[in-house]
């Protein structure tokens, strides 16, 4: 009786973790406690530079382009280390030679040493180091696309555990203290072009739903919280794609949307199709955002597409009377949109050339419109208090006023590279430069 009681504390216990997973404003998990990038009770500084308004800067090991997420006075970073010590169990090989991989920014060859894969703790209040857990060592069998790093996955946290995915490195369960809990190991991506990997991990109540669209055989995985054993695997007609799902209750399902060549929802449940619609674009990377009863989703390579798709759908809506608007004008390739009290913010392609869009309606609010100083982009834009920031990978942050028409605040520099999106705590803004983890506050 002792041991059946503890194991079912143990599983309300991970429950009530999840339920409360946005408790105090936590930015708790990719793209914040709304899903899109937005938090409406906060007010992070308009203005700051290198030496302005920097309440604290540390350094940051190896290398990582995954977004900090916080909980109390805890951040959290996924990175990979280059440890220097060959391996022999690596094979060189050449890098690849297609015509997309000489396009888009070279893919490198794959390493030859190891990296130990790490997920660290940093202190809220002053950025100190708390702990530092490896959670595996290895040598990754891709080399990853020049602008990707071994670490571009965002971790998540329910406040009892940080959840986080290296992918072909394997997915970890980890205490609030560093302890790993359980781990689990779902083979070996190979990506398209060798562009590496990056879609984070969903918790969703008691289930972590696991994206693995690569070139082999896709699926969609989910794996219990409190055990890292398989529930489901459902098998996707999916090449490589890069977006963390979405978790929407509706009616009396939770639907897990997943942005793709083909958007489709699942029964959080069963792992069943819902419903499905095509119509997307290359590379897919952009994270569905909700809008009451319906779920937008958006690509921006080689094309641009946004969706704007009602959650009572059933069976194939492509191409049908269901769709509720859709937009080819601007959408943007690597950054997710934020959506901010009925608009999308939103910027075209990799540029700075920013869009809004009326959620509900698809009406183009504010036609495409180039930022100061912002050019190329991979960091998704975030909002909060009437503004919207918006950061390029030169580090550089323009901010706007939330509204119908184009009204910048105020530009700031870092003087570093900037890919990871930022998180909002209250007052300040986390971001992870290339080198150091930032927080802005005045």
């Amino acid at each position: 009786m002792k041991r059946v009681t503890t194991a079912l504390l143990t599983a309300h216990l991970f429950v009530l973790s999840a339920v409360s997973l946005h408790a105090d404003n936590n930015w708790a998990n990719w793209r914040g406690p709304n899903y899109d990038g937005s938090l409406e009770d906060a007010s992070p500084p308009t203005q700051w530079s290198a030496t302005q308004n920097i309440q604290w800067k540390v350094p940051v090991p190896g290398k990582g382009s995954g977004s900090p997420i916080v909980w109390g006075d805890q951040i959290f970073l996924l990175s990979a280390i280059d440890t220097g010590q060959q391996s022999e169990a690596a094979t060189p090989r050449a890098q690849p030679t297609s015509d997309a991989g000489r396009r888009g920014g070279l893919s490198q060859s794959p390493p030859t040493t190891v990296y130990e894969f790490v997920l660290v703790s940093f202190n809220l209040s002053d950025g100190q180091e708390r702990w530092r857990t490896v959670l595996t060592r290895a040598v990754p069998h891709e080399g990853g696309h020049g602008t990707n790093t071994f670490a571009s996955s965002s971790a998540v946290t329910d406040g009892q555990h940080i959840y986080a995915s290296f992918g072909s490195r394997g997915i970890y369960c980890v205490d609030m203290q560093g302890k790993l809990v359980w781990s689990k190991d779902l083979g070996k991506m190979q990506t398209r072009n060798e562009f590496g990997e990056g879609s984070s991990p969903a918790l969703v109540k008691d289930a972590l739903i696991v994206p693995w669209d690569h070139e082999g055989q896709s699926a969609l995985v989910a794996l219990d919280a409190a055990t890292g054993q398989e529930r489901w695997k459902t098998d996707r007609d999916e090449r490589t794609t890069w977006a963390t799902p979405l978790a929407i209750d509706y009616g009396n399902k939770t639907q897990i949307v997943t942005n793709g060549s083909i958007v489709r929802s699942y029964d959080l449940a069963t792992g069943k199709l819902l419903w499905s619609c095509g119509g997307q674009v290359s590379n897919p990377i952009p994270c569905p955002v909700r809008i009451d009863d319906a779920v937008i989703c958006m690509t921006g390579y080689r094309g641009n597409a946004i969706y704007a798709l009602p959650l009572d759908a059933q069976g194939d809506i492509t191409d049908s009377n269901k769709i509720l608007w859709h937009n080819s004008d601007a959408a943007p390739y690597v950054s997710s949109p934020t959506l901010y009290k009925g608009q999308l913010y939103l910027t075209k392609e990799r540029t700075g050339a920013m869009t809004s869009i009326d959620a509900k309606t698809g009406d183009v609010l504010i036609p495409p419109t180039r930022l100061s100083e912002i050019r190329d982009v991979y960091a998704s834009p975030v909002a909060a208090g009437d503004k919207i920031y918006f950061t390029s990978r030169d580090g550089v942050t323009t901010v706007i006023r939330h509204g119908t028409k184009l009204e910048e605040l105020a530009v700031n520099e870092l003087g570093e590279p900037v890919d990871a999106s930022p998180a909002i705590v209250g007052d300040r803004l986390i971001i992870r430069s290339a080198a150091h983890l930032y927080c802005i506050g005045n």
